[in-house]
């Protein structure tokens, strides 16, 4: 096991599926320190997160998502292992190797970090090789922060609540396909994302803000099946406000910022015309465009 990290860092590990409140404040704590003792910053982190692969569960953050979310704290390295069957026979005494073989400052980690085959390794043997600040769970409200209740939240379409343990607003980036090209037809042109199956979503309409071609656009999203058209695939179609350019083959950030309501099966197209009327004016006065 070889890790491409520089000598001499900081060095926070952990899943970081979602980058979450908790998350945010060990990140957080590996920046100052890093800063403190003028050494380099380094994430190790790995895709799939470990209960993605032990128990088939959606994830929070894709690979990229995930550095997308890094990049507020400003490491000098990510490095994203691949957790796949090679890596779970990794004995903590391999990991512990190739730690030792960087030389590391410190490191930032969850208190109840386990690590190595069969979760052999703990935070006392990274004490044998460097001081460790231990961080315990973080909770709001008497609740504990935690990739799982994000899911659980988002599963039930409450992105509000999610968006508060996360800190940040849920996000999903992909690329932008061709879809039906209904919405052209009737005025609401969508963007339709190319997001894997795995990808965690909550289901219904939402205010979003879109990220594309350098600039950052109100809209409202579909998520999930859709019910006027139940023979189509589930979704991600996006309407950016006040936006008319070509976005095939872009890749684009929505940022989900409130629910505006279930999914519902219209009646005829007039009636969905009507009502993304309706939704798209909810969704302007979310967002503080109307």
């Amino acid at each position: 096991m070889n890790l491409q990290a520089p000598h001499g860092a900081v060095i926070s590990i952990g899943n970081f599926d979602g980058v979450h409140v908790g998350h945010r404040a060990l990140l957080s704590r590996m920046t100052a320190l890093a800063r403190e003792s003028g050494a380099p910053a380094a994430v190790v982190t790995f895709f799939p997160p470990a209960k993605v692969f032990f128990t088939g569960t959606d994830y929070l953050s894709t690979a990229e998502e995930k550095l997308l979310l890094l990049e507020e704290f400003a490491p000098d390295k990510v490095v994203v292992v691949p957790f796949d069957e090679d890596f779970r026979q990794t004995t903590k005494e391999e990991f512990l190797a190739a730690l030792a073989a960087l030389r590391p400052k410190a490191f930032v980690v969850g208190g109840d970090f386990r690590f190595g085959k069969g979760r052999a390794g703990s935070v006392s043997d990274l004490a044998e090789l460097a001081p460790v600040e231990p961080f315990e769970l973080v909770s709001l409200g008497g609740e504990p922060v935690g990739s799982s209740r994000v899911r659980e939240l988002l599963a039930a379409g409450d992105v509000e609540s999610a968006n508060r343990l996360l800190g940040a607003r849920y996000m999903a980036h992909g690329t932008v396909v061709k879809g039906a090209e209904r919405g052209h037809t009737i005025g609401f042109p969508t963007a339709n994302l190319r997001l894997s199956p795995r990808k965690a979503l909550p289901p219904g309409v939402f205010a979003v803000t879109v990220d594309a071609l350098g600039a950052t656009f109100g809209g409202m999203a579909n998520v999930g099946p859709r019910p006027t058209f139940p023979d189509d695939p589930p979704s991600l179609e996006v309407n950016l406000f006040d936006f008319a350019a070509d976005l095939y083959g872009q890749a684009i950030t929505v940022r989900f910022t409130a629910k505006l309501r279930d999914q519902v099966r219209f009646g005829s197209l007039d009636e969905l015309k009507a009502q993304l009327a309706a939704d798209e004016a909810a969704a302007r006065r979310v967002l503080d465009l109307a």
